[in-house]
């Protein structure tokens, strides 16, 4: 396996859509992510609290990390003196404390706000109706330390790609509808994380600006024991 001769492909893959690669590092050693930090990547998706925490203390500092994974409101604290994004904001009481964490460390903090619009009960996320009830609410305007820029979904795992298609869909309407309807400095709909190994295609034609893309370019991930 040719961990940089994979990235090369997928930049170029990816490039007519203007589309950003996440690599999804999750599980694997830091040699393997060197080298595809040689290869020319530079955003890094992981799942872990801990994961994270540990890699980026490890690699280069100029990595872009991007937490993609449930995140609980007490393992905010690890990553908020560093992290580049945070995909997965499922609630405003997570949206609070990392607002909170933020100002302890000086910053402001770029968030998605994930929405659930898979057919599975499983995924996390706002409906369409608590999304707009967050983004109109006073609360969100009294968070100075984050930043709304984008909206982020996970599709059914199902092998109908036109339910696939449509789920993206739904999700680059709603980012469209909430950038006509909200007028705020600290919202803007500049992102759409959508699209993963097996339905990166679909996502990128249905307007993905981020694609999060894992065994595809490390192999299957190892299953380690580690607390996110």
């Amino acid at each position: 396996m040719n961990i940089a001769r994979k990235i090369t492909q997928y930049h170029k893959t990816l490039a007519p859509f203007g589309t950003r690669l996440i690599a999804v590092s999750k599980t694997k050693p830091n040699e393997n992510l060197l080298e595809a930090y040689k290869a020319g990547q530079r955003d890094f998706g992981e799942n872990k609290v801990q994961e994270l925490v540990d890699k980026a203390g490890a690699l280069p500092q100029d990595i872009h990390w991007h937490m993609i994974g449930h995140l609980q409101r007490n393992k905010v604290k690890h990553i908020a003196p560093f992290v580049s994004l945070i995909h997965s904001v499922d609630s405003a009481r997570l949206a609070a404390e990392i607002n909170k964490q933020a100002l302890k460390n000086n910053r402001t903090i770029n968030c998605l706000l994930q929405v659930h619009i898979a057919d599975e009960i499983t995924k996390f996320g706002f409906n369409a109706q608590e999304l707009m009830a967050f983004l109109e609410s006073e609360s969100l305007g009294q968070m100075e330390n984050i930043r709304i820029i984008g909206l982020m979904g996970m599709a059914t795992h199902s092998p109908d790609q036109e339910q696939i298609r449509q789920e993206f869909r739904s999700l680059k309407n709603l980012s469209t509808l909430i950038a006509e309807k909200i007028d705020s400095p600290k919202v803007t709909m500049s992102e759409l994380s959508m699209g993963m190994t097996g339905d990166y295609q679909i996502a990128c034609e249905e307007g993905s600006t981020m694609v999060r893309i894992g065994s595809a370019i490390f192999g299957v991930r190892n299953h380690l024991n580690l607390q996110g």
